[in-house]
């Protein structure tokens, strides 16, 4: 069979070859031979779609796809094909290929940055707008083989465009087992219609056909119902029974020595077809089994043959359970039932030869740069320690850049765990993807990564200098100072990242900038704010045009808390701003969100965080997610929703990273921790408080600073001044040191509600840049001190507004102090506000990153409420309410 790295007769450009893969994925498979058409079952799918999902689920060979393909010809529908494959189980790139088969590719590539979200839920809301907004036509989204994906979070999306789909789009899911969706409550809402193994078996007329078509004559009825019978109407049985027919004198006979289970009949019929081929086609089509798709070019390659069209094409005639994937007879893939008897025939008949084919269709991928088809053919081969080769160069391109994580995920759990200790770049990789959730086993496989054997070849794709794991000693030393700053020691990551600097070379600007981040990271947990201002702020610029953008997020995000640290919150939103044109986006409204609410704009607050928080779910990084959350559960409370405050938070505290991480970097537990204070429940505070290990003797450092505030605050909560005030001249005078303005304005309104003459001092310092919520948040106590400061302390509209947010009856919310009988929840009075700006249903619909179906259902209900015939008279309502300013 000649060496295994044989090269291609002609490499095809890479980005070619993967749009012509891709291609064949939208297109409605051809018309196997022997196929024969059902109208009564076309027709019987064409009245279950009605319903708005249809489930077609059988076992392989039952007819599937041959039921779809034949439909999918003839309805008057507009039909977007996907066809699913195990790679497909990334959630980013199924749905970058369910949206190309839609025709809103651009809109995905928009949505979904690298690296990999936990949930595609804001991307497929986002679709369905998109769809929703188009004309009204009859689009059907077929989903074949949707058996073979396995992710919990494609799984969790799909069921989201399965219940809100916009009007004109239909689901049509295939596969040979029942999907782990949402499919009860889809059948209890009547939105489910299924297509079962019952109703797609062949009936004695259909199989009369097939095997009329196949053998070339009649046969008779009570032979066609017996085979029907024998093969419960499966019609991968029929068929492969039709070609064993060829040429038999007797097919009564053939036809009554079919016994046993559908896996006994495969194998025997199998092994009947297989062994009617002349020698030159059986080994062909043993040999050629192994590839997923099929092309004359690939297989001569593949095979060592230069006639691979001519035979595929007299497969094809002859009805071998081949497919076309084009109009032009150029790409074809076996049936799956039939390429898994060929393959489980080429193993058990020839191994060594098995595992040469798929090293050689390994070379011919990877010389056209598809790393995952190349790696599965890797592995196949046995050839693992190239397979780690391959997974090591592909790494920056493949999550970096493309941010298919799950993609990385598999490919190294399909790895022994010896190998991967050979390979510290690959154990480097696996600590960067836990860095953010796991730091304890992130630290362990850098451990085990500097303990691994010697440094084997690299060669990224993406070039040496724009690598993160190519010089791997620098490498490692950013990613234990990373893991250092998550823990709090600053001096521990400060020297890690000098380490890294070090050895990193002038050309190396990734590397180079993370490790600046790093240094800037731990001058912020020192509380040298201003010298991490200027280190941030100098990298930031270099970061996303170096195609960085989680380090874009990270930094960018940080350098916004810093700037509100240091009290200046011009400049955070600024930071904020410049992120809003980058995939980092999600970060810049999470952290303009939290400006605005400062300042007490609490609908442009609100407007943020539902910008932020479906784009924040797009990034690994998922401190930008919790901080939008935790905003919102404040701008909730400041509303007067406390069950939604309660939900947010907690929310806020699940995507957060965890009690590892110290509190600078992780304010959500602390804050949490204020806002249950703030709710009246002391209690929970304080065994916070306990289980964080903070005391009032403690001598408090800036990294946990929000928790020390927490515990001063439950010390007011239970009378108890003295040790409150011990603590807060202490973080006071640290604070007082280093210039950090915004601290100094928290600590000393907690110092006001402890006793102590300092509000003044903090309302003249929080004045300058219009805080307001640092006091508003305190509640009653507060606003009762606010009441009493003297007129000249800060400018009048300022001390109008600090007043006026702090009064108790502001905590009440609009929408019960109007004098409603069914007050308008916190949802309605968002779309009431964005009626009175002149938005259409779906401007609204984009805005609230909601379908346009619900916007219609929340302004239906604020119509209801207000008792208005339409907008005009509502907007006029709700400002008689003081639901919305005069």
């Amino acid at each position: 069979m000649g060496a295994a790295d044989v090269k291609p007769h002609q490499a095809r450009p890479a980005s070619a070859e993967r749009d012509q893969l891709l291609a064949t994925k939208l297109v409605v498979p051809g018309l196997r031979a022997g196929s024969v058409p059902r109208p009564w079952l076309t027709t019987r799918l064409e009245e279950a779609l009605a319903q708005g999902t249809v489930l077609v689920s059988a076992p392989a060979g039952a007819g599937k796809t041959s039921l779809l393909a034949h439909w999918a010809r003839g309805t008057g529908r507009s039909v977007a094909w996907l066809s699913l494959d195990e790679g497909d189980s990334d959630p980013i790139r199924f749905w970058r290929h369910a949206a190309g088969a839609l025709g809103l590719s651009g809109r995905a590539e928009l949505l979904l940055p690298p690296p990999l979200p936990p949930s595609c839920e804001p991307l497929v809301t986002a679709l369905i707008n998109e769809l929703a907004s188009e004309p009204a036509g009859h689009r059907v989204l077929v989903l074949d083989d949707y058996h073979l994906v396995d992710s919990p979070v494609v799984h969790e999306s799909l069921t989201v465009l399965a219940e809100r789909r916009p009007p004109g789009l239909n689901l049509v899911l295939a596969g040979r087992s029942d999907p782990p969706l949402a499919l009860a409550r889809l059948r209890a809402r009547g939105q489910l219609a299924e297509l079962r193994f019952a109703e797609l078996r062949l009936t004695a007329a259909e199989t009369a056909a097939i095997v009329r078509q196949a053998t070339g004559a009649p046969v008779s009825m009570k032979t066609a119902a017996d085979l029907t019978a024998r093969t419960e109407g499966w019609a991968a049985g029929v068929q492969l029974a039709a070609l064993s027919m060829r040429g038999r004198t007797d097919p009564a006979a053939f036809v009554a020595g079919l016994t046993g289970s559908h896996r006994h009949i495969l194998d025997f019929l199998a092994e009947e077809v297989l062994d009617a081929q002349d020698r030159p086609t059986r080994e062909f089509l043993l040999h050629s089994s192994i590839l997923d798709h099929l092309t004359g070019p690939l297989c001569d390659v593949v095979l060592g043959r230069r006639d691979s069209q001519a035979m595929l094409e007299h497969a094809e005639r002859d009805g071998l359970f081949l497919i076309p994937l084009d109009d032009v007879r150029g790409r074809w893939r076996y049936h799956h039932l039939f390429a898994d008897v060929l393959r489980a025939r080429l193993r058990a008949e020839d191994p060594d030869g098995a595992r040469d084919l798929h090293r050689r269709a390994a070379v011919w991928y990877e010389d056209r740069s598809l790393p995952d088809q190349a790696v599965r053919h890797r592995i196949a081969g046995d050839d693992l320690p190239s397979a780690a080769r391959l997974i090591e160069s592909y790494y920056d391109e493949t999550y970096t850049r493309h941010g298919e994580g799950a993609t990385l995920h598999r490919w190294l759990a399909a790895l022994p765990e010896d190998l991967l200790s050979t390979r510290p770049r690959l154990l480097l990789a696996r600590a960067m993807l836990l860095t953010d959730n796991r730091v304890a086993d992130a630290l362990r496989l850098l451990d085990r990564a500097e303990q691994a054997a010697a440094e084997p070849e690299f060669a990224p794709t993406v070039g040496r200098d724009a690598s993160l794991l190519a010089n791997f000693p620098a490498a490692v030393a950013v990613h234990r100072g990373r893991l250092a700053t998550l823990r709090g020691d600053a001096d521990g990551a400060a020297e890690q990242a000098a380490i890294a600097l070090a050895a990193i070379g002038p050309d190396e600007l990734p590397q180079r900038l993370v490790a600046e981040q790093v240094i800037a990271v731990a001058d912020w947990l020192r509380g040298r704010l201003a010298a991490a201002e200027e280190r941030l702020t100098a990298t930031l610029a270099n970061l996303d045009g170096a195609g960085q953008a989680m380090w874009t997020a990270r930094g960018g995000y940080r350098l916004a808390q810093i700037q509100c640290g240091r009290g200046d919150l011009d400049a955070s939103a600024r930071t904020c701003r410049q992120m809003l044109s980058s995939p980092a986006a999600g970060a810049g409204y999470a952290g303009l969100a939290w400006c605005e609410y400062q300042r007490d704009h609490l609908d442009a607050a609100l407007r943020h965080t539902t910008t932020a928080i479906p784009l924040c779910r797009q990034l690994q990084y998922t401190q930008p997610l919790a901080g939008a959350l935790a905003t919102q559960a404040w701008i909730h409370l400041a509303r007067g929703d406390r069950a939604a405050a309660k939900a947010a938070i907690d929310e806020a505290a699940e995507a957060s990273p965890g009690a590892a991480v110290i509190d600078l970097l992780n304010p959500i537990p602390a804050q949490r921790a204020r806002l249950l204070l703030a709710l009246g429940d002391v209690d929970a505070a304080e065994r916070w408080t306990r289980t964080a290990g903070l005391r009032p003797d403690h001598d408090p450092s800036y990294a946990r600073e929000p928790a020390h505030l927490v515990l001063a605050r439950v010390l007011i909560a239970r009378r108890r001044p003295r040790p409150a005030l011990a603590l807060l001249d202490k973080l006071h005078a640290a604070a007082a040191a280093q210039d950090r303005i915004g601290s100094l304005i928290e600590i000393g309104a907690l110092q006001a509600l402890a006793g102590r003459d300092t509000l003044a001092d903090a309302v003249v310092l929080a004045g300058r840049q219009g805080h307001i919520r640092v006091f508003a948040d305190e509640g009653p106590p507060m606003a009762a001190l606010v009441r009493r400061l003297d007129p000249a302390t800060a400018p009048p509209d300022y001390l109008a507004a600090l007043r006026h947010s702090s009064a108790p009856t502001r905590a009440a919310g609009p929408a019960e102090a109007s004098g409603l009988v069914d007050p308008l929840t916190v949802r309605e009075l968002e779309v009431l506000r964005l009626i009175a700006t002149g938005r259409s249903n779906q401007a609204i619909a984009r805005d609230l990153v909601v379908t346009v179906d619900t916007v219609k259902k929340h302004v239906s209900h604020v119509l209801e409420k207000l008792g208005a015939a339409n907008r005009t008279e509502a907007i006029a309502r709700a400002r008689e309410l003081r639901l919305l300013p005069m």
